[in-house]
């Protein structure tokens, strides 16, 4: 049997500890350990990664405290649009989504994508007629429409100063499975206050996403605009490849790079062939959950608690 590890994220930003108090942290914990468990079970079964980052992808869409899927930001408008992208780091193929609405899971949407489609990345009413013809779920604006982000969506209307702990999280995943392959999901509903068709980096490969057997595979949170710019996901790649580094120098790297001329929050998790794997962030909260084979899940929110 061959080493199996997951590493998930549920979002890195930089805010005061008091907007995340205890019985919303421990609500965030349980919602990272049920994610981690669903794509933990697949590997542990001989699954492939791609099944596994799928499923913790999922659970976390399902889950109105991710900003993902259900619990996606609200534009200026009032609207949930939500992106994602997957990618098969053994086959170098992938999938991707924007601008999404009603799609219950925009991670399964990007799969369908990915296997079904000649296209890599479809947007908008084209991704959504898509998401329709292969028979996935849908849902009533209602369904996406949850109390905390319409709250939270009056108070930007309203220009109210308030910082927030949610503004822009990202939800995402990385596996390696038995059979030594690696994937990759990462999945959003955006920033607070977006623009109506604002396009963020979890749909975008070797931005927010990739994936390639003989390197890593990488998901990065944050800012995704500075995420996009930088390349962070391949950055982490091409540290890796070209100058050799292991993961979790590779991150720090990625990390740090550029960070003059693109400042704002990022965070990354990696991971390599050998099993090796990086959890780095430039923030003081990272939601982030891994397992390895059959070693107890380690699970947190905090990098580090001082605002």
């Amino acid at each position: 049997m061959g080493k199996y590890v997951i590493i998930i994220h549920g979002g890195a930003v930089q805010t005061d500890p008091s907007t995340i108090p205890p019985e919303k942290e421990a609500k965030l914990k349980e919602g990272l350990a049920q994610a981690l468990h669903a794509g933990w079970e697949i590997l542990h079964k001989g699954g492939s990664a791609l099944d596994a980052v799928e499923a913790a992808v999922r659970a976390m869409e399902d889950n109105e405290d991710f900003n993902a899927g259900r619990g996606g930001m609200f534009t200026l408008n009032g609207e949930v649009e939500t992106e994602a992208s997957i990618m098969d780091g053994a086959t170098l193929q992938g999938g991707a989504v924007s601008c999404v609405k009603l799609v219950k899971n925009p991670i399964s949407l990007a799969r369908a994508v990915m296997e079904n489609c000649k296209h890599t990345f479809l947007t908008a009413e084209g991704a959504q007629e898509f998401a329709l013809a292969q028979g996935l779920p849908l849902e009533t604006p209602h369904y996406f429409k949850t109390e905390p982000q319409r709250q939270e969506w009056m108070e930007i209307l309203q220009e109210q100063a308030v910082e927030h702990a949610d503004r822009h999280d990202t939800v995402g995943a990385v596996a390696l499975d038995q059979e030594g392959n690696l994937a990759v999901a990462t999945s959003t509903g955006g920033i607070a206050g977006k623009l109506k068709g604002r396009v963020g980096d979890s749909c975008i490969y070797g931005g927010g996403t990739y994936a390639n057997n003989e390197v890593c595979a990488a998901s990065c949170t944050g800012d995704g605009e500075i995420i996009m710019l930088g390349a962070l996901a391949h950055e982490v790649y091409a540290l890796c490849k070209y100058k050799d580094l292991p993961i979790a120098e590779a991150a720090r790297e990625a990390i740090s790079m550029y960070a003059d001329k693109l400042e704002g929050d990022r965070g990354i998790i990696a991971l390599d062939p050998q099993g090796n794997f990086a959890l780095e962030s430039n923030t003081n909260v990272m939601r982030r959950a891994y397992r390895i084979n059959e070693e107890e899940p380690f699970v947190d929110i905090w990098m580090d608690k001082k605002a």
